[in-house]
């Protein structure tokens, strides 16, 4: 172990803990409950301002619901229907989820959507408090403070909010796996959640993978055996459907979410997608870039885990997964809300001044780069129902592969802000190999 390293009461090893000095403490505390007061505050002012749809339309849970009807009523139809004046809008989930969301869709839409908000905004505020804790916070007013000041600032970022405003299911896996994930490894369900997540998103598969090469493998067992026992319900709930999803690769069809290339996808797929003018091309070169940037990713996730940077390790995990994804939409990159937590904690964490200006420093610009800005051209939009990578024309619910799209012609500035969450995830990643080599060489 490195020296300076303690363990939180996780049981997880990092650099050193973050005092719960009095004085320091209870200064955090009240900043933390004014920041989340403000915002929770103007979120709700928005919603109570803004007509119904601007805030909350609920788009992809009412996708979510329409595919738990038919999984009740007409399953053989799962995976051909399509949204009525939006062919390329599809379910695009597990037969699981749909067995789940089949349960759901007994309720109103309304009646989902608001408990919704709600389950994800807790499920922001526990990610950030499991985040602080392993990052070696002290548990008390500092943890607290700390958690709820950055859950304030994360409130406004451009992936919770299109979380919040679509209904999405994001913010809930990722407390799911940040828990899972963090559990001590001599827990004999560790593993589940992740399990569980991969379940209803396959993304989440990447954990699995990291947990083997971490040898964890007690974690990693039961993870592909929740994974396992998932697809054998879908099976025997919905057999048609399965056949579908899983022995005719439905899953493997990124274009059924749509347009590939359009600007809300924010992966190495999208970017190379509108770079080379064609899905084809795209696609050939992603398989390249998305192996190399997998076994980097993965090798620094490694390393830092070995490192005693649990946590971290975690994150690079995660940054991967985004990064290497055939599709990661904009609200996929909620990931940044605790990764904004490392950048904080190292940045206090840091001896020199200047190493501790440039972490607090990459924290803001991390910040302003994935915040909700307004939609000045659109009147009806919500308060801050925009980002910067909604400042580059997009086509409205594209499908196929069209030559004449507009993500096919930006220019100049079109192309930094279209591509921005990406480019800030390669920055990230990039950051990452270096910090994840240091440690390497520090060790040796």
């Amino acid at each position: 172990m490195l020296p300076g390293v303690m363990r939180t009461d996780a049981g997880h090893a990092v650099p050193g803990q973050i005092s719960d000095a009095a004085g320091r403490g209870r200064g955090l505390l009240l900043a933390g409950l004014v920041v989340a007061a403000i915002a929770l505050g103007a979120y709700l002012a928005a919603i109570a301002t803004h007509p119904a749809t601007a805030m909350l339309k609920g788009f992809d849970l009412g996708v979510y619901l329409d595919g738990g009807g038919l999984a009740r009523h007409s399953p053989a139809t799962l995976y051909d229907w399509s949204q009525p004046g939006h062919p390329g809008i599809k379910f695009t989930y597990t037969p699981f989820a749909a067995m789940v969301f089949a349960v759901l869709s007994f309720a109103s839409l309304r009646t989902v959507e608001d408990t919704a908000v709600v389950v994800s905004l807790a499920a922001l505020a526990v990610t950030l408090w499991i985040a602080f804790r392993e990052l070696g916070v002290a548990a008390g007013r500092t943890r607290w403070g700390a958690t709820l000041l950055l859950a304030g600032v994360c409130l406004w970022l451009e992936p919770v909010q299109r979380a919040l405003f679509l209904g999405q299911v994001e913010l809930v896996l990722m407390a799911l796996i940040t828990w899972d994930m963090c559990q001590p490894d001599r827990r004999r369900l560790k593993g589940a959640g992740v399990g569980l997540a991969a379940a209803i998103k396959l993304v989440p598969l990447i954990f699995i993978l990291y947990l083997v090469l971490t040898r964890r493998f007690r974690a990693a067992a039961v993870a592909v055996g929740v994974f396992a026992v998932t697809i054998v319900a879908g099976f025997a709930a919905l057999p048609h459907a399965s056949v579908k999803w899983w022995l005719h690769a439905y899953f493997w069809q990124a274009g059924r979410t749509g347009f590939v290339g359009v600007d809300s996808n924010q992966s190495l797929r999208g970017v190379l997608t509108r770079l080379t003018g064609t899905v084809s091309r795209g696609e050939a070169l992603w398989l390249v870039a998305g192996i190399l940037v997998g076994l980097l990713g993965l090798a620094a996730a490694v390393l830092l885990h070995r490192a005693g940077r649990t946590f971290e390790g975690l994150m690079a995990c995660a940054l991967t997964g985004l990064l290497v994804s055939p599709i990661s939409w904009d609200h996929h990159w909620v990931w940044v809300a605790p990764g904004l937590a490392v950048l904080a904690v190292t940045g206090v964490r840091a001896r020199d001044p200047l190493t501790r200006a440039a972490w607090f420093a990459a924290a803001v610009v991390v910040a302003v780069v994935f915040g909700g800005w307004p939609q000045f051209w659109n009147s009806g939009a919500g308060l801050l129902q925009g980002g910067l990578i909604w400042y580059a024309p997009t086509e409205s619910f594209p499908s196929g592969d069209k030559a004449w799209y507009h993500e096919y012609h930006w220019h100049g500035l079109q192309l930094l802000a279209g591509n921005l969450f990406l480019l800030a995830g390669c920055a990230l990643f990039l950051a990452t190999l270096a910090v994840a080599w240091r440690l390497r060489r520090a060790a040796a």
